[in-house]
């Protein structure tokens, strides 16, 4: 034998047995990071978590890749021939490795050609390898040699794991599509808004082509250089038998029609809603294990999140939400101290703090800029994009370039009006529609769940309540006088709107919301007895103080935990917590945990009955909300409670049917904020509008069976009526809606306040009078004594039950 042949096997052996090693040690993990053989059995790309609403659509997604999973049958033959047809003609014939396309490389190279032999099994186990590892395709020879035995086996392992049906349903569940999206029937769904089940020899042909390249190839990017590479796939389809050459040019002649919908936490219905989720699903993904022990994640292990929401429902609100406050925005915006900046002259801190907290901020900090030069910047005009109504369908119009400085964006920002909307079914306590704010993109507060507010007058309801239960019935007359506590130091002279004097019936006193009668019931039942009904029957989680203050609506509490308890009046006496989760079910459809109303009797059927007459008489004429009928025309059975906070600060309604409970809070992020005049700030004027404008949807939808002739049910036991809620001698004047509150520290020891927001020169000399008259009395002991026993009030005949 030559020496130089000697010397070529001895090479060629050393080559080959070289080779062999390496794969061998691939193979058994003693270099690299080949996956064990356990993960290859059980591959889990990671897959979106979806937000899936009462009819089975998909509100959103939570995810680090947008990617879906699809069965094989799921999955359109067009689909999977354009697939093959394009990357592995021979799929269905080798065992993991092309050696034919493989073989061929050389040559390829030798004339300056580039040629792809990876099988559609090799594409998968780089996938794979990338889902687990978070290894991309290595750039550098050496690496990629590596990787490229490590497909190899890994392709061999998959085989002789699974089917062919198997392999290539996995293999298009985590390929990628362009603009972050993964998974065929996420492509599908992203680009045409259907299922994959579902698409055309065309639109099956452009997906496929975009795995070439998502950036170059994406319809959405580059139509033209899409459409082209679309019809070679087409024509790839034709040459391997999968279409007839009809139709493949029925399918070429067609234009590439996208019918776009990216799935963006930012955007699509119940944004504020699906924030709130998010933080829940969180708790529950630590709380909750898998069979391997390790905790949920909620971005990678493609759990299905049913809710309650009705996607129908979540629209009108979202709309009833954008429609007001467009309008009301207007309003406040002309308002002299808003639109000439001078409601910040004494809220200087307020603005610099803002100013730390913006991104601009820190990012300067970060480049090491000086405190001057930042105030400089913040000084200086500078182009931008702000939130500003336009439209109340398009929300994506709702923003606007312009030139402002920063600092005046962020007092542009602050003021505009907030708004939190919930409706739910007072039963089941199922919640169908949540809206948290004007735009996500641009406010982040949810001021449903997140968000506590003084309440006002919604608070009442809960004091007649207590009344109703201490004997006291809706035809009860009550003095509508001043009065006074001596122990808080403090005199409500006036109802909020001016009027005094004269006596009034229980019922008529909620429907005018007058506050000297909601003072006078507390002073009777005791502010510690009314704050415990409050805390521990009714069961806010909120602070409610024992002081007079309460019976006026000075709490702060959230529009969630407000509704909660509201569902005692249309539920017959039984407190229903809102659910908005019925169960949540792993990437195979297997259910992980379902949940249930949680219920509990506060007051009794009767009671409650008494309070929904009572609270129709607020919508009824003369009522603080009245304008629900002559002026938005709802003439269905409504019951509910306006209310409005110190300075027109919060504006609040508050609404049930017999099948339907809805509220709404309308405000500014700050306290300052806020409406001059009582016309434009009051509940009637601010929440209520919202309420209306839903019901009215609502109503004119009739595939949501909501039916606008449906009655609360009188129970039973009920065989006569007396609800008396116009009989009064009140002053003219009292009619007028509902004005505000006071604040609680008007309220505690030493203080002294009103329940309004007049100046307390404005007061009513007489009523002042009458109150230090009688508090003059009281020191020289000439007052006379009330019975602590039962309340002063004059009882009509008790109706019989």
């Amino acid at each position: 034998m030559k020496k130089s042949v000697k010397i070529l096997w001895i090479t060629v052996l050393s080559v080959t047995g070289l080779f062999l090693l390496l794969i061998l040690l691939v193979n058994f993990r003693i270099i690299g990071n080949m996956p064990s053989m356990e993960t290859l059995e059980n591959p889990r790309a990671a897959v979106a978590s979806e937000v899936i609403a009462e009819d089975g659509t998909i509100l959103g997604k939570y995810y680090q890749v947008d990617r879906s999973s699809s069965d094989y049958n799921e999955i359109s033959k067009n689909v999977l021939n354009a697939l093959i047809a394009t990357e592995d003609v021979r799929f269905y014939e080798h065992s993991g490795i092309d050696p034919y396309a493989t073989i061929a490389i050389p040559f390829y190279l030798a004339i300056g050609k580039k040629r792809g032999s990876s099988t559609i099994t090799q594409q998968l186990a780089l996938n794979l390898q990338a889902d687990n590892n978070g290894t991309l395709r290595a750039r550098n020879f050496i690496a990629r040699s590596f990787q490229k035995m490590q497909e190899w086996l890994i392709a061999v392992r998959l085989e002789r794991n699974f089917t062919k049906q198997e392999i290539i349903t996995l293999y298009l569940n985590t390929v990628p599509f362009g603009d972050n999206v993964y998974g065929i029937e996420n492509g599908a769904r992203t680009f045409f808004s259907k299922d994959a089940a579902h698409l055309s020899i065309e639109e099956a042909a452009t997906l496929i082509a975009m795995l070439k390249g998502t950036n170059l190839y994406n319809p959405r990017r580059n139509p033209v250089v899409a459409l082209n590479r679309r019809n070679t796939v087409i024509e790839l389809m034709q040459k391997n038998d999968f279409i007839t050459a009809p139709e493949a040019n029925a399918a070429k002649s067609k234009p590439i029609v996208l019918r776009y919908n990216k799935i963006d936490h930012n955007k699509g219905l119940a944004p504020y809603f699906r924030e709130v989720l998010r933080d829940e699903l969180k708790v529950w993904c630590k709380e909750h294990k898998k069979a391997d022990g390790s905790e949920y994640n909620l971005y990678r292990d493609g759990l299905k999140i049913y809710t309650t929401i009705n996607p129908r429902m979540q629209l009108y609100a979202e709309e009833a939400v954008d429609h007001h406050l467009k309008d009301l925005q207007k309003v406040f915006a002309t308002q002299a101290n808003i639109k000439s900046g001078s409601v910040w002259k004494n809220w200087q801190t307020y603005v610099d703090r803002y100013m730390k907290e913006s991104d601009r901020y820190k990012a300067m900090k970060e480049d090491e800029a000086s405190e001057d030069q930042i105030k400089k910047a913040f000084n200086t005009p500078t182009r931008m994009k702000v939130f500003a109504w336009k439209s109340f369908t398009e929300p994506e119009l709702n923003e606007l370039d312009t030139i402002m400085t920063p600092i005046d964006s962020i007092k542009y920002m602050r003021a505009i009006l907030q708004a939190g909307f919930m409706a739910m079914d007072p039963e089941s306590g199922e919640i169908k529609a949540w809206v948290g704010g004007p735009d996500f993109r641009y406010f982040k507060n949810d001021h449903v769940a997140k968000t506590r507010r003084q309440v006002g007058s919604t608070f009442k309801p809960f004091l007649y309540t207590f009344a109703i239960m201490n004997g006291m019935q809706p035809s009860t007359m009550l003095p509508n006088e001043p009065v006074s506590f001596p122990k808080y130091n403090w005199t409500l002279s006036r109802n909020s709107e001016g009027s005094v004097g004269g006596s009034i019936s229980m019922a008529g006193a909620l429907a005018k919301s007058l506050n000297l009668v909601s003072a006078y019931l507390i002073k009777q039942l005791g502010p510690q007895a009314v704050a415990d009904f409050a805390k521990n029957k009714i069961g806010f989680s909120a602070d409610i103080p024992p002081y007079p203050s309460i019976s006026l609506g000075t709490p702060e509490i959230s529009l969630f935990e407000m509704l909660q308890a509201y569902t005692m009046f249309p539920a017959r006496g039984i407190i229903t917590r809102p659910i908005y989760i019925t169960r949540i079910e792993d990437r195979n459809g297997n259910i992980l945990q379902t949940f249930a109303p949680e219920k509990r009797e506060v007051i009794s059927e009767n009671e409650s009955y008494t309070m929904v007459k009572m609270m129709q008489g607020v919508t009824g004429p003369g009522g603080t909300s009245a304008r629900l009928r002559f002026r938005y025309g709802i003439q269905s059975e409504v019951a509910g409670k306006t209310g409005t906070t110190n300075d027109n600060t919060d504006g609040w309604f508050l609404g049930f049917t017999p099948q339907l409970l809805a509220g709404a809070w309308v405000g500014c992020e700050n306290n300052f904020l806020h409406f001059s005049s009582t016309a434009n700030g009051q509940g009637a004027n601010t929440g209520l509008p919202i309420w209306a404008y839903f019901f009215q949807k609502v109503y004119a939808d009739k595939t949501l069976k909501i039916d606008d002739k449906a009655t609360f049910s009188i129970p039973q036991s009920i065989t006569s009526e007396f609800y008396q809620t116009v009989q009064d001698n009140v002053k003219p004047g009292a009619e007028a809606d509902d004005h505000g509150n006071g604040n609680e520290s008007d309220y505690t020891e030493g203080n002294s306040g009103y329940s309004d927001s007049y100046d307390v020169n404005k007061l009513e000399p007489a009523a002042d009078k009458e109150a230090k008259k009688r508090e003059e009395e009281k020191k020289e002991g000439k007052e006379k004594p009330i019975p602590s026993t039962m309340p002063k009030a004059t009882y009509p005949q008790k109706p019989q039950l």
